[in-house]
């Protein structure tokens, strides 16, 4: 856990001001279709922070940021790669291109977006509704 949450202007002193509002954009996104608790953390090596969201002890997704960079993570497990495969066409090339570059572990798939715009963020939300039905309307 970290000592201290980073609060709006250390964010945006971080990733600069463009991306941190990509970043607030896409919180308040899934904020919209989603109640989950919000846990802040380092972000590991190659990350400041990390930011996921859980619910009942499964992580939903998670957002990460370092200088200049945020990045937007999704893991799908063996039967939600089924679910986008069956639906990839469906999908910007981006996200399919990423999907395809994802290395698999054993315990899903590790998709890892840095979005500059909000030119994803559809796809980002059907790419949750894969792993968990929104639970606000």
């Amino acid at each position: 856990m970290l000592d201290k949450i980073p609060d709006a202007e250390q964010m945006a002193a971080l990733v600069g001001e463009s991306l941190y509002e990509i970043w607030t954009q896409l919180c308040a996104l899934i904020d919209k279709n989603y109640d989950m608790d919000c846990l802040w953390d380092k972000g590991g090596k190659a990350w400041t922070y990390e930011y996921k969201y859980r619910r009942g002890g499964k992580t939903l997704c998670a957002l990460y940021a370092r200088e200049n960079c945020v990045g937007f993570m999704v893991i799908l497990g063996k039967a939600e790669r089924s679910k986008f495969e069956e639906d990839r066409e469906h999908y910007a090339q981006d996200v399919q291109r990423m999907y395809d570059e994802a290395q698999t572990y054993h315990d899903g798939k590790w998709i890892m977006f840095t979005p500059t715009d909000t030119s994803l963020f559809d796809d980002f939300m059907r790419l949750l509704r894969i792993k968990r039905r929104p639970n606000r309307t």
